[in-house]
């Protein structure tokens, strides 16, 4: 690398920086409307326990945690952080849709906290692009710059697909979780209910029993039943923070149950039956797709290796014997 080349990529380093920095110096710098009033509300008392208990859960976790020697970095960071994700979701869009996503994964990552992360990745997705590039600026070997740049790119695009990808995978396996769950909990309401249990009763001891996400989700019901919502309401929430048409079956025959008067312990069986029956048809329909993917290995692998150790020592007996 040339000592002008060398100083040209120092300078544009250099002034970078000076630019990051003027950007973000405390005169530049748009003070929020939620950063004035910050200090005044630091003292508001804690919500109600009752309401939202993994809130009130993860905000004592929080209280404990102890600093870190990043915190300083992180600190320093956080504000890029920000706008970089506030400049993400708007180009990106699809906030509704991405509340809707994040709810159907369990709700625990906010939008913000989402789209920083995608950041993040994108900049290592970046950095990953960028490192192949290196070698072409020291030692002049390499990839050329229209690919390294091209390289960048798919870098950063693949640090943000691979989020939404990672959140798709994670609503999936959650549902299967809850599917898994279903008719234990069925199970388990009508057990309550024909013991002489209420329907909030029966939804107050699994709730309190099970420690699962299908158990999350009731105890969620149970705060929006506290919060002034009706119980059919709070069930028809859980029907709306998942996909899962089983589960929609479910809360539509619970609603239908309390509403008319029904008795609800054999609705809750003959539905813990029929997603029984679903998951074992589910569970065939997996084993012949895995049946179909074994033979991919066994035709394109194990069959050319036993063809040719059958018939490779024949073809070197008639090389021999043509020789």
């Amino acid at each position: 690398m040339s000592l002008a080349a060398t100083g040209a990529l120092l300078g544009l380093v250099a002034g970078i920086g000076l630019v990051i920095v003027a950007i973000r110096s405390p005169r530049a710098r748009r003070i929020r409307y939620a950063d004035r009033i910050e200090p005044y509300l630091r003292d508001t008392p804690a919500p109600s326990r009752l309401l939202d208990d993994s809130a009130a859960h993860a905000a004592r976790r929080s209280a404990r945690v102890a600093p870190t020697p990043l915190a300083a970095v992180e600190a320093l960071a956080r504000p890029f952080l920000e706008d970089a994700a506030r400049r993400l979701d708007r180009f990106l869009g699809g906030r509704a849709g991405l509340v809707r996503r994040l709810t159907q994964a369990g709700g625990r990552t906010s939008v913000e906290e989402f789209r920083t992360q995608q950041v993040i990745l994108a900049v290592a997705g970046g950095l990953v692009g960028a490192v192949l590039l290196v070698p072409r600026a020291v030692i002049g070997v390499g990839p050329p710059p229209v690919v390294g740049v091209a390289l960048i790119v798919a870098g950063v695009a693949g640090g943000v697909v691979g989020r939404e990808w990672w959140l798709t995978r994670a609503i999936r396996a959650r549902e299967d979780r809850m599917l898994m769950e279903f008719p234990t909990i069925a199970e388990l309401l009508a057990l309550a209910v024909t013991a002489g249990e209420s329907p909030v009763g029966a939804l107050e001891r699994v709730a309190r029993l099970t420690h699962g996400e299908l158990g999350y989700e009731l105890r969620l019901a149970l705060a929006d039943a506290r919060a002034g919502a009706t119980l059919v309401q709070a069930l028809e929430g859980i029907a709306t923070r998942t996909t899962l048409g089983s589960l929609a079956r479910f809360v539509d025959g619970m609603a239908v149950a309390i509403e008319r008067g029904t008795p609800l312990a054999d609705v809750l069986r003959a539905q813990a039956v029929d997603v029984r029956e679903a998951g074992r048809r589910q569970l065939l329909e997996s084993g012949g797709r895995k049946e179909i993917a074994m033979m991919v290995p066994v035709v394109f692998l194990v069959l050319p290796t036993t063809v040719i150790f059958a018939f490779y020592p024949a073809l070197v007996s008639f090389t021999f014997f043509a020789q």
